[in-house]
């Protein structure tokens, strides 16, 4: 009787170590996949304004995404929010805010959370330009679909069949989804073309494009006084008086050189990218926290983690919270036109820029005009000048209030 006891002890200690050690990864795994089929439903329904079989249909099945079928999804149209949840396990929620697209959130209520964001840009519409695109929305009817009247000196039989490849499927085991192509020609649209479902209007997800932006941004800031690149001192974990991670510059996040040890495989279901943008509720932070690999500076290394600071020392840039949820439309997307474009914040508030802009691709287009103008719009230097003087800023090196906010 006293062995059987023994070995019932043994075993009840065996499987809880072993419970100890596997089912925290899997419910990790479980709050990844009930995320990104929230996120992905709650933007492709609320942002995109397509249906819930078409995102389902062409975002959250096929190759890749057997596991998904685990998972059940909630959508409430009059709340605008949907819930996925594995049987009712590792649910999340994403919520549909104005202007700002969809953020995940636990443990928290949609109102609730929306209430600090009510009507931000009620005051402030963007115009709509009845001109020629860029300026406004009026494309030439020879760059539209499949019969496109290409610009002389183009030899328009490569350039249509390149369109063609770029939309073609030869792989069915790697899609590649083609959603939508824009062809920019001394800064007309000349051609463009979209997949069943989608159009010249719908907003579409950047992923990492949207670190694009993210870059435009800071270096907005850069612009108006409030940032240098020499900026050290960034972020409240890298405060301590031996902590290397203090010298990580503006300059080297910008440059993906920050040296911090951030797993980005997308194929991992555990890795830092995957767990930053779909489970964790404040993505500076959990960036932030990753230790040193390399020194700061001596190292590339790609990184959504990188651009996820940036977001954070962007933010820290304001005193009032509302200012800069709105400073992307007041700053970038209202000056360049962009009418379409929503920048979606985590659940602490951060803009989540380096995965979540969404804009039409002919949005899009404009965005990557800006870079091809070297800044310039309308004859207007909007984003800092190549060799432009570095100029010193405020230092981050105050601690964080208990808001989660630096004070000062």
């Amino acid at each position: 009787m006293l062995r059987g006891r023994l070995w019932l002890a043994a075993a009840t200690v065996a499987l809880a170590a072993v419970a100890l050690v596997v089912v925290p990864p899997l419910y990790r795994i479980a709050l990844l996949g009930s995320g990104y089929m929230a996120e992905q439903l709650c933007a492709g329904i609320f942002v995109s304004d397509r249906s819930f079989d078409h995102v389902m249909g062409e975002d959250l099945s096929g190759p890749g995404f057997g596991a998904l079928a685990l998972f059940t999804p909630h959508v409430d149209a009059e709340a605008k929010t949907v819930r996925a949840s594995a049987y009712g396990i590792a649910g999340q929620t994403a919520v549909y805010q104005d202007g700002l697209g969809c953020t995940l959130i636990r443990h928290r209520s949609p109102d609730g959370f929306r209430a600090r964001t009510g009507d931000l840009f009620a005051a402030e519409p963007l115009a709509a330009f009845d001109l020629e695109w860029p300026d406004g929305s009026i494309v030439a009817a020879g760059a539209r679909d499949t019969d496109f009247e290409w610009p002389d000196g183009v030899d328009g039989q490569a350039a249509s069949g390149a369109v063609d490849a770029i939309f073609a499927d030869p792989d069915p085991a790697r899609p590649r989804n083609t959603r939508a192509l824009v062809v920019v020609h001394k800064g007309r649209i000349v051609a463009e073309r979209y997949a069943p479902g989608f159009d010249a209007q719908m907003p579409l997800v950047g992923w990492s494009m949207s670190k694009t932006g993210t870059n435009a941004l800071i270096g907005l800031r850069v612009k108006d006084g409030a940032l240098s690149l020499d900026d050290k001192r960034l972020m409240p974990e890298w405060l301590g008086r031996d902590d290397m991670r203090g010298e990580i510059t503006l300059n080297a996040l910008l440059r993906m050189t920050s040296g911090l040890a951030f797993d980005e495989d997308p194929g991992d279901k555990l890795s830092d990218v995957s767990q930053m943008m779909f489970v964790q509720p404040n993505t500076a932070a959990f960036a932030a926290s990753k230790p040193l690999a390399y020194a700061p500076g001596t190292h590339w290394h790609y990184s959504t983690g990188a651009a996820a600071i940036l977001s954070g020392v962007l933010r820290e840039t304001f005193d009032d919270e509302r200012d800069y949820l709105r400073y992307p439309r007041e700053r970038l997307f209202g000056p360049l036109g962009m009418r379409t474009a929503q920048l979606a914040p985590d659940a602490s508030g951060t803009l989540m820029g380096g995965a979540f802009l969404y804009a039409s691709a002919r949005d899009w287009a404009r965005l990557g005009l800006l870079y091809l103008q070297d800044g310039k719009w309308r004859g207007e230097q909007i984003l800092p000048e190549a060799g432009s003087p570095i100029r010193p800023s405020r230092r981050f090196s105050l601690p964080k209030t208990n808001t989660g906010r630096r004070s000062g």
